[in-house]
């Protein structure tokens, strides 16, 4: 006799959350999240002094993750919540 086996899975959907934008960056301060790959600091350097120069960003703060395959660890959440208002996020090569 033979076992057929079926090696698909049930797809499961989740629903995302977005948080309201900001109706402007004027004087908040935005996160900056570099996923360490190569050139993802210097173009989220750069973004961030456009967003300063172009939208009046007040202030920006460069994050780093432990790598490009993993989420933000939980201190950089931390610290997002408690003072920014957005964040981007960079991705390099």
């Amino acid at each position: 006799m033979i076992e057929l086996l079926d090696p698909t899975a049930e797809v499961t959907a989740q629903g995302i959350a977005y948080v309201d934008r900001p109706a402007t960056l004027e004087g908040k301060r935005v996160g900056l999240i570099d996923n360490t790959k190569f050139n993802s600091d210097r173009l989220l350097e750069r973004i961030g002094a456009i967003l300063k120069a172009e939208y009046g960003v007040a202030e920006t703060r460069m994050f780093r993750k432990h790598n490009a395959s993993v989420p933000a660890h939980e201190e950089i959440i931390v610290e997002l919540r408690k003072g920014f208002d957005a964040m981007v996020a960079g991705v390099g090569d």
